[in-house]
């Protein structure tokens, strides 16, 4: 056989006999152009809750559990972990041989420690990390290595949690002296560590040799470069300044046509409006099914997302076990029915509504749509403009905006994605759930296990109420959609546990620029 045919056959057959490998450049680094930054690298602060904000945060710190593309948990710094029976109890064992970057080792105490600090620091702290917080009981060291969990109620997500920022660890000199936000020092035990931070700007790390998992093929460095203007990181790929970028959808024609390599990367994520239902004018739900109704949800798509989002009315994607199909019809298009409605409520001269909306180059096209969509029935929106890190002042006190555009990413486990978007305290619910009996499913799904057969009837009650009720307003799923130059990136793939996806095994091709 000639040597190109055989060449051929190997590689279909998935023999890579080093191709690949030779393409790669250990020395060069990942530089990732981002729509959305860290105003800290503290894993607790409240910006971080955001999904989206977690790409730096995997790159410097390692969670007890970790999650998988898929969202399941498998080990972490914890090689291994029990549950009790009643789930009132979580018991991890520890990975052996753990450094932190400035060398301390990891030990059941110092995972205590980190516990107290995230304790302490109650509400301060985002949202899953004091609900986390808030349910633990007692932490309890056994010898140097075993950390048990003693919850104050049945609790079947816990290991969930662990995988995101509950359970990232720093090593005690990051926060001594109570340091929080910008003050700590941001030294984990992930398998990139700290050179530089700008907050809002850029994180600058360099690979770190003694990663427990190990340093092979993996970049010499991760940037990741907070840039809100769509064009501006297009072009640094285009110039070789940036490796990789995240494009604004409706500019896929356009890097397809600069000869890039554009990848669509769907995740568990979808574009809404959410409500602050204590707001006057929103208590009712006739005024928010008439939201429902105002919004054109297929020529969105079609006009601003180029093939890389489908329209939706409700929570959990179609990938997802807990997608109830029906939902997506429940609310047609109808201009004249969402005037109707909301002339039933006493406002046939329709309402001015205060949206926040971030202050990136994706947000804006979308919500002038919504704005001249829903003006068409009477709902008058008005734009306060905030910048990326700043949207937990729409929950935070005093609470800023009626409603918030928001671009939700997503979490691995159902029920803390449930509480967060429709449940009493989530932070995208400020007006509290539409409902008392979403507060009660949700109490008691968190009292299940994963593998108990009642979850999936608590939850498509969940869902049915949301969607009746009108709890918040999906609009379209959303894709990371990513440019780079041909051959110049490989092994980037979906991470669904997060609105942003890791980086971490990401490789850099040998003729990147």
């Amino acid at each position: 056989m000639a040597r190109t045919g055989l060449l051929a056959l190997l590689l279909w057959c998935g023999i890579a006999i080093g191709v690949a490998r030779a393409a790669d450049d250990p020395g060069a680094s990942l530089v990732f152009y981002d729509a959305a930054g860290n105003q800290t690298l503290d894993p607790a602060d409240p910006q971080n809750n955001s999904s989206y904000a977690h790409d730096s945060l995997l790159a410097i710190y390692d969670t007890l559990i970790r999650l998988d593309n898929r969202g399941n948990p498998s080990p972490g710094l914890a090689q291994s972990w029990t549950r009790n029976a009643d789930l009132t109890e979580l018991t991890m064992k520890l990975r052996p041989g753990v450094v932190f970057h400035d060398g301390t080792r990891l030990t059941a105490a110092l995972v205590a420690q980190n516990f107290e600090r995230s304790t302490a620091l109650g509400k301060r702290a985002g949202s899953g990390i004091a609900e986390t917080m808030a349910l633990i009981a007692s932490v309890t060291t056994v010898g140097d290595d075993t950390v048990k969990l003693t919850l104050k109620v049945p609790n079947g997500q816990i290991e969930a949690w662990m995988g995101g920022p509950s359970g990232m660890m720093i090593s005690p000199a990051g926060f001594a002296d109570g340091a929080t936000g910008v003050g700590i020092k941001p030294i984990g035990a992930g398998p990139f560590r700290l050179k530089s931070f700008e907050s809002n700007v850029r994180m600058v790390s360099v690979r770190n040799e003694d990663y427990w998992g190990g340093s092979a093929d993996r970049a010499a460095g991760f940037e990741h470069h907070y840039v809100p203007d769509g064009r501006a990181r297009l072009n640094a790929v285009r110039s070789g300044q940036a490796t990789l970028a995240l494009l604004d959808s409706r500019q896929i024609p356009e890097a397809k046509g600069a000869g890039l390599t554009v990848q669509v990367t769907e995740k568990n994520a979808f574009w809404v409006m959410y409500f602050n239902i204590a707001r006057a004018g929103l208590t009712d739900p006739r005024i928010r099914k008439a939201f429902m109704h105002a919004i054109d949800r297929e020529a969105l798509t079609d006009a601003l997302t180029f093939g890389s989002s489908r329209a939706t009315q409700q929570i959990f994607a179609a990938s997802s076990p807990l997608n109830v199909r029906a939902l997506d019809g429940a609310y047609a298009f109808d201009p004249a029915k969402s005037r109707t409605l909301l002339a039933e409520a006493g406002l046939k001269n329709g309402l001015d509504i205060n949206l926040l909306i971030l202050n990136n180059t994706e947000f804006r096209p979308l919500g002038e749509a919504l704005q001249s969509m829903l003006g068409e029935v009477g709902v008058r929106l008005k734009f306060d403009t905030v910048d990326v890190s700043q949207f937990p002042q729409f929950y935070l006190p005093p609470q800023r905006g009626d409603m918030m555009l928001g671009r939700y990413g997503g979490r691995s486990e159902p029920v803390q994605m449930l509480f967060e978007l429709i449940g009493t305290g989530g932070p995208f619910s400020p007006g509290g759930a539409v409902s008392t009996e979403i507060d009660r499913l949700i109490a008691e799904a968190r009292t299940m296990g994963v593998d108990n057969p009642k979850r999936a009837e608590v939850f498509r009650r969940l869902v049915d109420i949301a969607s009746e009720q009108v709890s918040l307003v999906p609009i379209m799923t959303r894709s990371n959609v990513y440019a780079y130059k041909p051959g110049c990136i490989s092994n980037l793939e979906a991470y669904l546990p997060g609105g942003a996806d890791r980086f971490n095994d990401v490789r850099v091709g040998a003729k990147c620029k």
